[in-house]
């Protein structure tokens, strides 16, 4: 998605947005490359050559008919959308910040090999100010959230960088400022999740001690855009 996004400019950019704001990422839009250069200011053949394109990067799909096409955006387009939106809100409304509520859960036990790793402890220490615990707490977030969840892993955080050791390559990730039950953390999204309903905490102390909690348990959640 990041290659797409980063191609996606200018006319390619402008013909998204139409169609975003036609409902192309709910229904198909039917419109003719004419009707469509007009609308963003290129001509048909541009419009043509752009949807192919855009289509080849899977950012749209297309069905022609005889006179008109049905155009939808697929979900990499919105993606690449809400990431230039999240742009233009931090500009005009300033860094973000959100509270929900959700339920500690389990996880796969995996925090505590990655976290343990030196080539992320050092990247911790230096750019959170601590050696995190050794385990993530996880919280289950509720589907009434889950949308503003995923908008805000495109806010502006703290960069931990990929590496390579032992033979094999660990990812990177961004940290965001947080507060769980009023103890301070950091949320920690891989670069590689996917969206889930359950984000990962990180902090100096073992958060299930310290609110204390258990599996199960409702916390109220705080997080702000770096």
């Amino acid at each position: 998605m990041a290659e797409a996004a980063r191609a996606a400019k200018g006319p390619e950019l402008a013909i998204l947005r139409l169609l975003a704001g036609l409902g192309g990422g709910h229904t198909p839009v039917v419109l003719t490359s004419r009707e469509l250069g007009e609308r963003v200011g290129i001509s048909q053949q541009a419009a043509d050559r752009h949807l192919v394109s855009l289509a080849k990067r899977n950012l749209l799909t297309r069905q022609l008919a005889a006179r008109r096409q049905r155009v939808s955006l697929t979900p990499p387009a919105m993606e690449l959308l809400r990431v230039e939106y999240e742009q233009y809100r931090r500009i005009f409304e300033g860094p973000g910040r959100l509270r929900f509520s959700g339920d500690v859960a389990s996880g796969l036990g995996e925090g505590r090999y990655y976290l343990m790793q030196p080539g992320y402890v050092v990247q911790f220490t230096e750019r959170l100010g601590y050696t995190p615990y050794p385990g993530t707490l996880n919280v289950r977030v509720g589907a009434a959230d889950r949308e503003r969840i995923d908008a805000a892993r495109h806010w502006k955080g703290i960069r931990i960088d990929g590496f390579q050791a032992a033979g094999r390559t660990f990812g990177g990730a961004t940290c965001f400022i947080a507060r769980i039950g009023g103890r301070p953390s950091h949320w920690i999204v891989p670069d590689r999740t996917h969206h889930t309903d359950v984000a990962e905490f990180i902090a100096p102390e073992f958060l299930r001690e310290a609110l204390p909690a258990k599996d199960g348990d409702r916390v109220a959640v705080e997080i702000e855009e770096a």
